[in-house]
């Protein structure tokens, strides 16, 4: 379970504090959270905290009941959390294969690697000695990242706007990505996310707007909170802007 208590997170704008987090508390433990909210609300600043990419002003995280508030990045992946970019990193020279068996900690079998792939709708065959370099669509990279976290199979996965920069057709796969993860991987996935279709296959929702989370439940009590408009952005952006 993660646990956050009045998290805050402060920065300094010419000479003056501005909180971007404001004493977030919050405790998860269902299998599939989306984090939801405006634009420059705090969502990708709150999931960077989580993963340890920056560290809070002020405040406590806890996984599994373990202090991790003062842990690196790195240490916390070793504990348990994976973390997956709006734009995932390119590396030229490492092949779809080195980078799963990177991600699992230590060489594994085409196989197993294959499988990996298969789960994120790739064909292993046309994937698996492929560079991760220009050569690939951003919908393709989405995809092996996602790879890579399975084959982490730690507590907790973030996953930054995994549909930004991305078409409609590598969307509609991902979405059936996330579908088989929630039933199939073992830990918390925790999506930061506009759309309404990774809103509704989530087992909660949690919204953060202006640096606080004004509302959470389930999909089926914040959804119709949030479905006012055309789209749950821009429903979002009339309501807390």
């Amino acid at each position: 379970m993660l646990k956050l208590e009045n998290v805050c997170y402060e920065v300094d704008v010419d000479g003056e504090s501005k909180g971007i987090l404001k004493n977030i508390n919050l405790e998860i433990d269902e299998r599939f959270v989306a984090i939801t909210g405006p634009n420059g609300g705090g969502k990708s600043t709150l999931a960077r905290i989580i993963a340890g990419i920056i560290t809070p002003t002020s405040g406590k995280i806890y996984l599994d009941g373990v202090d991790i508030t003062d842990m690196s990045v790195t240490e916390r992946a070793k504990a348990g959390i994976s973390f997956a970019f709006q734009q995932p990193v390119r590396f030229k020279g490492i092949t779809v294969r080195d980078l799963i068996s990177i991600a699992a900690g230590g060489d594994i079998s085409v196989s197993q690697a294959c499988a990996y792939l298969s789960e994120v709708g790739l064909c292993a065959k046309e994937y698996i000695d492929r560079e991760i370099n220009a050569s690939l669509s951003g919908g393709e990279l989405k995809r092996i990242e996602i790879a890579t976290v399975m084959a982490r199979q730690t507590k907790l996965s973030i996953f930054d706007e995994p549909e930004a920069g991305i078409d409609l057709w590598s969307f509609n796969n991902l979405i059936r990505v996330f579908e088989n993860m929630h039933e199939k991987l073992g830990g918390s996935i925790m999506i930061i996310s506009h759309q309404e279709r990774i809103l509704a296959i989530a087992d909660r929702i949690i919204v953060v707007s202006a640096g606080e989370v004004t509302a959470e439940g389930t999909k089926d009590e914040i959804m119709p909170y949030l479905l006012g408009g055309s789209s749950v952005c821009s429903t979002l952006e009339n309501k807390f802007n």
